[in-house]
């Protein structure tokens, strides 16, 4: 079992950003929230405040973030919990260092984005919040 986090990061506009994963990874072309995978003896909301520095290039605290829901699913290859958070309060300008393109959406439009199972779980939950 992969356990992993992701962030759904909130502009001052309630849009949020979604990274587009780079066509020669796993699942590459999908769109999905950022984040990534929980290291050994790291917390969820270390791993998360670690892998936005890395992916994206932003400083946040654990203190700005905001558990909302988790998505279990099973790929064919491997079972995945991702755990998704909410961050509103963030440094710095979001830079695309491991996404191919980085986009923000207002909630409504999530849907017409092609993302993995595991995160399109979450879409109702954030409509439901913003």
């Amino acid at each position: 079992m992969k356990l992993v986090v992701a962030c759904a990061l909130i502009d001052t506009d309630g849009r949020i950003l979604l990274a587009k994963r780079p066509n020669d990874a796993q699942m590459g072309g999908l769109w999905e929230f950022p984040g990534g995978k929980i290291e050994p003896e790291e917390t969820p909301e270390n791993a998360l405040v670690r892998e936005l520095k890395e992916e994206l290039d932003i400083d946040t605290h654990q203190s700005c973030l905001a558990p909302v829901c988790f998505s279990s699913y099973a790929y064919p290859d491997f079972q995945i919990l991702l755990l998704l958070y909410i961050c509103r309060k963030w440094k710095g300008r979001p830079r695309a260092l491991f996404a191919s393109e980085l986009k923000w959406v207002f909630a409504d439009d999530l849907k017409t984005y092609s993302m993995p199972q595991a995160n399109i779980e979450f879409i109702s939950h954030l409509q439901d919040l913003l």
